[in-house]
């Protein structure tokens, strides 16, 4: 059996081991940071409700409620959370992890899979042993097999000039600013930027900034800031807008996600 008290004061799990493949941790986080940290199983972080962000193998995801970050075991991790997070995680053994990629990535969640990491912690249960909870941890297998790897999730920068230029950008977002008047801030062209936004996250400038909105709404829609206060902190053109956007990205409307808690 798994050596119990799944987690620390700092909400770190303390196990050392658990029987099958899979185990399931479900807490509600408050806003904090995690010091590094690995397992020598894998781990897939997902937030139904929050943000967290997540440093591991040397990228920097932000891990939302509309898809999940994939661990690899034995591969450190840090992670921090500004707002409230509702935290539904699983362990899974090294013969599984096996099916997974081998480098950290985003990963997408299927809606039956969160309803059964929500139905495992309505039930309190971290380890399956009943028949009807080893049912439904089989079919939390098979749709994590499932997963596919997503190519949305934010990537940081590595250099100290690029992580300014996207430090600004992030203290700004509600003032609009184009490309080049943004490069000539930092005695760049345009051209430049984007080229250094392709090298170093593999993505261009504009859409390094429409994935920065997308997360801070999570962040601001927990802080409690109403919809038109978030369009307008945020640079969207209008209400209607951020909920358009919001919809296609999460599957449901601002105040639908807000309504979950």
């Amino acid at each position: 059996m798994v050596a119990e008290t799944p987690q620390t004061d700092s909400g770190v799990s303390k196990i050392e081991t658990f029987e099958g493949d899979i185990y399931f941790r479900h807490q509600s986080l408050q806003p904090d940071e995690w010091d590094a940290h690995s397992h020598p199983w894998g781990q897939i972080n997902y937030v139904s409700q929050g943000l967290m962000h997540i440093d591991v193998g040397g990228e920097r995801f932000v891990s939302p409620p509309h898809y999940a970050v994939w661990i690899p075991p034995n591969v450190e991790h840090s992670s921090y959370s500004t707002v409230a997070s509702t935290y539904r995680s699983v362990y899974l053994s090294v013969a599984f992890s096996q099916k997974l990629p081998e480098k950290p990535s985003a990963i997408t969640v299927s809606e039956l899979l969160k309803a059964v990491l929500d139905e495992f912690a309505r039930l309190n249960v971290c380890s399956p042993s009943s028949r009807q909870e080893m049912t439904m941890a089989q079919v939390a297998l098979d749709q994590i097999e499932a997963s596919t790897t997503m190519h949305a999730y934010l990537p940081y920068p590595q250099s100290p000039l690029l992580k300014s230029i996207l430090d600004d950008v992030q203290r700004n977002l509600k003032n609009k600013r184009s490309t080049q008047d943004i490069a000539k801030a930092f005695n760049m062209t345009a051209r430049t930027l984007e080229r250094r936004c392709q090298t170093e996250l593999g993505i261009g400038f504009g859409e390094w900034q429409q994935r920065i909105r997308q997360m801070r709404v999570f962040e601001e829609l927990d802080a409690g800031l109403t919809i038109q206060q978030i369009a307008f902190e945020l640079g969207y053109s209008s209400a209607s807008a951020l909920i358009k956007m919001f919809r296609r990205v999460a599957g449901m409307t601002p105040e639908q996600y807000r309504n979950r808690k």
